[in-house]
């Protein structure tokens, strides 16, 4: 029996992404994304085809790459469409990796003048980078090969383009783009009971008719439960691994504040019990 309350899918489970952003009879959802995500650059892309997500280098001893989407335009233009629940460490390394492949494949036999299709590598992220965790604003990152002194672009057919969806925060009535409505779709979808009016467009009509869970068939039901169970149970650890982090590191502020303050004024400036400021004088709360 499905335990499922929610009216539409979280789209930041396998299955909710592959479903709504991977099957062919949706494809004109991901191609109006790319084409908002893309429009300063990349001009309007008329089709999208899917290839395979499983790539494998040249011999047997290759790593092998599998994407969560990966398909090409009209123009042989490639796209890696990932989609990344938590922190990972190297999370870099493995996009650069990764866009390899597309890179490698262009390959032709016999004489090549080495002319290349651009390829675009997007993660859609639900966790922000550290390294920008205190500016709000810095949710998108468009990366590109360039010169360090003039800071032009030297090589324009390379693009990595993140998405760190925790740190879009617009209201509804905040939204001034199509593209940021798409952000607002993705992110808020499975708490949201309704189409909102600000989304009362033909494209977002049908993302939202797609996720909708009432139209699942039972086999479609099980899938997309045990992808959300898998992604709650992710979460939780992730979750309980943060809090963690964070008692340990408020525990050594208070252990670094023993020598020069009393312990009801370390337990102010921490949080802490007296309590457990004391335990920690005494030696009974331990590293």
């Amino acid at each position: 029996m499905t335990y499922l309350t929610d009216r539409y899918v979280n789209f930041f489970t396998d299955y909710g992404f592959k479903r709504l952003f991977g099957e062919e009879p949706h494809k004109d959802l991901l191609r109006d994304f790319l084409n908002e995500l893309l429009k300063d650059e990349q001009g309007q892309i008329v089709d999208l085809t899917y290839l395979k997500d499983e790539n494998l280098g040249n011999t047997s001893l290759d790593r092998k790459a599998i994407f969560d989407l990966y398909c090409e335009n009209e123009r042989g233009e490639k796209f890696i469409v990932e989609l990344q629940k938590a922190k990972q460490n190297f999370f870099k390394d493995r996009s650069v990796f990764y866009a390899t492949f597309p890179i490698q494949h262009q390959a032709q036999r016999g004489d090549w003048n080495f002319e290349l299709k651009a390829v675009y590598t997007i993660g859609i992220l639900d966790f922000v980078f550290e390294e920008d965790r205190d500016d709000p604003e810095k949710y998108r990152y468009d990366i590109k090969l360039q010169d360090i002194v003039t800071n032009k672009v030297f090589y324009d057919k390379l693009t990595f383009i993140y998405l760190a969806l925790p740190k879009f925060q617009k209201n509804l009535d905040q939204l001034e783009t199509r593209f940021e409505k798409w952000l607002y779709a993705i992110k808020h979808l499975d708490r949201l009971d309704k189409i909102p009016d600000a989304l009362r467009e033909q494209i977002f009509e049908k993302f939202f008719q797609v996720a909708e869970i009432a139209n699942f068939s039972r086999d479609e039901i099980q899938k997309y439960e045990d992808s959300l169970k898998y992604y709650r149970d992710l979460k939780n650890v992730l979750d309980t691994a943060r809090d963690e982090g964070r008692e340990e590191a408020t525990l050594n502020v208070a252990r670094n504040l023993l020598d020069v303050l009393n312990d009801e004024t370390i337990a102010l400036k921490t949080g802490l019990t007296v309590k457990q400021v004391a335990g920690l004088r005494s030696g009974a709360v331990s590293r």
